[in-house]
């Protein structure tokens, strides 16, 4: 007999076809037995905050599933929000009820209020599930590095000028616009400075160069001096509304932390452009809004913006664990360090180490055997002996070969998780975003093995 409509069921009550519904389906499941998880992400949503007062929000549980979706998909908050509206598999690995439908700014005010040692929590009871399952033992683990990226353009001396000097403006028009009108004077140099920062890409002669560069200087000195005298003004600000006095105070610290990085950075080019100096990369600003920006050289490879990031993986292809670099440290120097985390999270040192040629030394090696590392294998030897690494050349061989595939999940990571470039601005969003895409792609990595055993 024909019906009018189907009777409505679960997307979890029946095998999918859909690859990707039955990935979720395992995410889910793998969530649901750590129910530790969601104590870890409340205990952070509601910290500093009255828990038993306002508006019901969403869940623990549904903030958490929701970032995992963010970063399992690569979406943006405004994608994130029509898929869990007109996607019926996503609103059901989230577990919204029917009258949920968060917007872009809910979704992004509560995925934010995970911090990075949040999610650092989550990974380690991640692990934790898969060492109870027997899929990570830890006994066998390989080592690398990477460098992602901070959200920022290729920096120049003029264009970092540039910026400085436009977004400081724009904030001391803002000032103005809060009633009763600040007394602070200034004027708008940005179409002036743009001439210059123009003249100064297509300029032949370094003497047009040089003469537009020392415009640009006198534009960002003017206001730095502007700002100065506005940020007094803004602090002590007696507004009309509640509102025009927290307002006052947002511009007068974002003008405080202006002022000083534009002093540094006209510093750098007046010593770079004007001296002839050569500048440290410790010593240089790379970016106005991301100034936690790092240099970072890999070999002879190209110079990249972000920070050092350091994995250790297994053979299942999960990353065991992940330490987040500033400056541009040296490979060999954070191998002890990396092999000591892997003895706190499983309460004993590796079995087995592979690492890249970068972390081979003889202190290294002497480290990982004085510390009942078995076999602790360079990629490349640097004048260590083969029998001094491994028991033998057969050993070493297929350690070296296992190393090789943390560039797999490296690769996964960088082209489906993001980790090639970060999209969240500040250091600590750098930290959050990095830990994010990292337990988003263990749980992938542990839904496909639990699918291929089914």
């Amino acid at each position: 007999m024909r019906q009018k409509c189907n009777p409505q069921m679960s997307l979890f009550t029946k095998p999918c076809s859909k690859p990707i519904a039955r990935e979720l389906e395992q995410i889910s499941k793998i969530l649901d037995e750590t129910p530790r998880l969601m104590e870890i992400v409340y205990d952070d949503l509601v910290r500093g905050k009255k828990a038993d007062t306002g508006r019901e929000g969403m869940t623990a549980e549904q903030v958490l599933r929701s970032a995992i979706l963010k970063q399992y998909r690569q979406l943006s908050y405004e994608e994130l929000s029509f898929h869990l509206d007109d996607s019926w598999a996503f609103r059901e690995f989230a577990r919204l009820e029917s009258w949920q439908h968060p917007s872009r700014s809910v979704l992004q005010e509560n995925i934010k209020s995970l911090g990075d040692g949040t999610w650092e929590a989550i990974h380690r009871e991640i692990l934790g599930y898969a060492k109870r399952k027997r899929i990570e033992t830890g006994r066998k683990v390989r080592i690398d590095s990477t460098v992602v990226e901070t959200d920022i353009h290729h920096p120049t001396d003029s264009t970092l000028l540039w910026d400085g000097i436009r977004a400081m403006t724009r904030w001391l028009v803002q000032g103005k616009e809060i009633k009763p009108q600040p007394g602070y004077v200034f004027c708008d140099h940005t179409r002036g400075a743009k001439k210059r920062v123009i003249i100064i890409l297509n300029a032949r002669k370094e003497k047009v160069r040089e003469g537009a560069y020392r415009d640009l200087l006198a534009y960002a000195h003017r206001v730095v001096g502007y700002a100065v005298g506005a940020i007094s003004e803004l602090e002590g600000f007696e507004g009309e509304t509640v509102m025009d006095m927290l307002t006052a105070r947002d511009l007068a610290a974002n003008l405080d932390r202006a002022v000083g990085l534009l002093r540094r950075i006209i510093d750098q080019t007046e010593r770079r452009v004007i001296r002839g100096e050569k500048v440290p990369a410790s010593e240089k600003i790379v970016s106005f809004f991301e100034d936690h920006s790092d240099i970072i050289v890999k070999g002879r490879r190209d110079t990249q913006y972000g920070h050092k990031v350091f994995l250790t993986g297994g053979p299942t292809c999960l990353i065991l664990d992940c330490m987040i670099e500033r400056g541009n440290p040296a490979d060999s120097e954070r191998y002890k360090h990396l092999l000591e985390r892997q003895a706190s999270l499983y309460g004993r040192m590796p079995l087995k180490v592979s690492a890249d040629g970068g972390f081979a030394s003889r202190d290294n090696l002497a480290f990982a055997k004085g510390n009942n590392v078995r076999d602790a294998v360079f990629a490349k030897r640097r004048g260590l002996s083969v029998l001094d690494m491994a028991k033998s050349a057969w050993v070493y061989k297929a350690l070296r070969n296992f190393r090789a595939g943390i560039e797999a999940g490296i690769s996964t990571l960088k082209r489906a998780f993001g980790l090639d470039r970060c999209t969240w601005s500040g250091w600590k969003g750098f930290k959050q975003y990095v830990w994010s895409s990292i337990v988003s792609y263990n749980l992938l990595v542990l839904a496909r093995i639990n699918l291929a055993k089914a």
